[in-house]
């Protein structure tokens, strides 16, 4: 965000005692204002994945690196900002991953120790005289 590009504005201001203004001048009113092309910072993915998808504190890191993400965009360093969302959007891919296929390797080790556990392959074929 460049401050030259968004000036401050003078307003006047109704006092409590009926007169305009403030008592020495105008009053400066600021405004934060961002860009439609401003960087993501991706807090609330970091925040998720730090209490949910934490495989070698790949959240937590993802999660730091959200809030220098952020601290920039307020700070108005555009590229700062830019490049510490796509290191904490990297880092949530990767959390993301790791937990989706150590999700797939539990499943599929069940599936194979349950079908050993159960006789003929669970079927109630010839065997099976309840």
């Amino acid at each position: 965000m460049d401050p030259a590009r968004y000036p401050t504005e003078n307003v006047q201001q109704e006092r409590s005692d009926g007169y305009r203004g403030v008592p020495g001048g105008t009053t400066s009113v600021h405004y934060t204002t961002v860009a439609p092309g401003a960087p993501s910072d991706h807090v609330v993915w970091s925040i998720c994945s730090f209490i949910h998808l934490n495989p070698c504190c790949l959240g937590l890191l993802a999660l730091i690196f959200s809030i220098k993400a952020r601290d920039r965009k307020v700070a108005g360093d555009v590229e700062g900002a830019r490049s510490y969302g796509s290191t904490a959007r990297s880092l949530n891919i990767a959390a993301m991953v790791m937990v989706s296929i150590l999700i797939l390797i539990v499943i599929i080790s069940l599936g194979f120790g349950l079908s050993k556990l159960v006789p003929n392959g669970g079927g109630y074929g010839d065997g099976y005289r309840g």
